[in-house]
């Protein structure tokens, strides 16, 4: 299974229980699930973390994306099918959004069109499901639920993939 992380994964886990500076073992194990192919960022998600709202917090973890042998591991090499995006828009938002609606959605079809693409794939979100939400409002669960994408939230992807502080005594055996 490949994961596919959406910003707030990163931003979440930084801001709340995870802090790049706090809790390193933590994201030295996320750069080694990337290099392994086991987790991934799509390039357009990676630039919501880098676009996302100022503050030196923030900058400690965009620091830590852009090292290059993090930057390296955890980017998604794949491009994504244009018409595949207007896919997870159109069914899974609304045919008909304003542009305004469409920038409220964000960059989250691209995360779920890269999901589509290809065998084994899932969203990893802190988004929470809300299914009465309509258009612009749909939370990732949701989207991906109507279209059939799997996805899970951040502590099921830590045990899935079995994140310890101790990691690296595992694969040293």
């Amino acid at each position: 299974m490949l994961y596919l992380l959406d910003a707030s994964v990163l931003i979440t886990a930084h801001n709340s229980y995870y802090p790049v500076d706090g809790v390193p073992e933590y994201w030295e194990w996320l750069a080694y699930m990337g290099e392994q192919g086991r987790v991934k960022m799509p390039f357009e998600i990676f630039e919501e973390v880098r676009d996302g709202p100022e503050d030196a917090e923030k900058d400690l973890l965009f620091a830590w994306l852009q090292e290059d042998v993090n930057k390296n591991a955890l980017l998604l090499a794949d491009s994504v099918d244009p018409g595949l995006v207007q896919m997870v828009t159109v069914k899974g938002y609304a045919p008909d959004l304003t542009d305004d609606e469409v920038d409220q959605i964000g960059r989250d079809p691209f995360l779920i069109a890269y999901a589509l693409s290809g065998k084994d794939r899932c969203v990893v979100t802190v988004e929470v499901s809300s299914p009465k939400k309509q258009r612009q409002n749909r939370r990732l669960p949701d989207v991906c639920n109507s279209l059939g994408q799997v996805w899970c939230n951040p502590f099921e992807f830590n045990r899935k993939l079995g994140f310890r502080t101790q990691w690296k005594q595992d694969i040293k055996k």
